[in-house]
């Protein structure tokens, strides 16, 4: 009996104890992204000014992530249209679609479905590519010609993804609220009157506001995560592989906790 319970409870301690150093890493791990990304951008104002980069960085990561933004709001959009009549209609609210589908795009499914999309697409191809410039040794050359690697690889694509994502989203979210009204109105005979009438006086800039700072602070965070991934990757492929999973994990998961922490400000 006293060996059954001393096996208990060194199953339990090994239990926590793994715990603990999981966590201490991963608060490890976020100072050291924190001192990084922060080392990064106070070299926003240090010449030589990285303006190029910034727009290279702005167009791969815009213009590359419009398709599958435009798609997926635009299903969005039709889903989200759909599901709320039938809802609707069991109460006999049929015009309060428009103001349902506006608010859920604008407030939550926008900021949310978009940095996912952005993720996927750009967060996962920034963490590989500054991957890739450690096992090649790219970051290594920049340092011998006395070129800074966090103000030229980190910085702009911080900044690229802070911008874009906000832009990205506000396309989103036009797109699903017009993929709505065309699903709402033009398939299920919903009054045009009374959804752009609903749409109108329940949306605020309140919430207007409250979407586009979320994509900010999404924007940002993603920009943080992905660049620090690929800038402490293990110079090997199989590191580079295993970080570029590790960033779409954390941060989808930070994009998540966030939009809860926001959404409990912004109520």
């Amino acid at each position: 009996m006293s060996n059954e319970m001393s096996g208990k409870s060194s199953a339990i301690s090994m239990f926590f104890g793994s715990l603990g150093r999981y966590a201490m890493r991963g608060i490890e791990e976020l100072g050291d992204g924190t001192r990084l990304g922060m080392q990064a951008l106070s070299l926003f104002f240090v010449r030589p000014w990285q303006g190029k980069h910034f727009v290279l960085q702005l167009y791969a990561l815009g213009v590359g992530s419009l398709a599958i933004i435009i798609i997926t709001g635009a299903f969005t959009g039709m889903v989200l249209a759909l599901q709320g009549y039938y809802t609707l209609a069991k109460f006999g609210s049929e015009s309060l679609l428009g103001a349902g589908v506006g608010m859920s795009i604008i407030r939550e499914l926008g900021p949310v479905l978009g940095a996912f999309m952005i993720i996927g697409r750009a967060g996962s191809s920034i963490t590989a590519e500054i991957g890739i410039m450690r096992v090649t040794e790219q970051t290594d050359a920049l340092e011998m010609m006395a070129v800074n690697p966090k103000q030229r690889i980190l910085l702009p694509r911080i900044i690229a993804t802070t911008i874009a994502v906000p832009l990205l989203v506000s396309i989103f979210d036009v797109v699903g609220i017009g993929s709505g009204y065309i699903v709402g109105v033009e398939l299920l005979g919903v009054n045009p009157g009374a959804y752009m009438a609903e749409l109108i006086a329940k949306i605020t800039m309140h919430d207007i506001y409250g979407g586009w700072v979320k994509a900010v602070v999404f924007g940002f965070m993603i920009g943080m995560i992905c660049t620090y991934m690929g800038y402490r990757a293990t110079p090997t492929t199989e590191g580079v592989a295993k970080a570029t999973t590790q960033a779409v994990v954390v941060a989808s998961v930070g994009v998540l906790i966030m939009d809860y922490i926001l959404t409990s400000f912004y109520l």
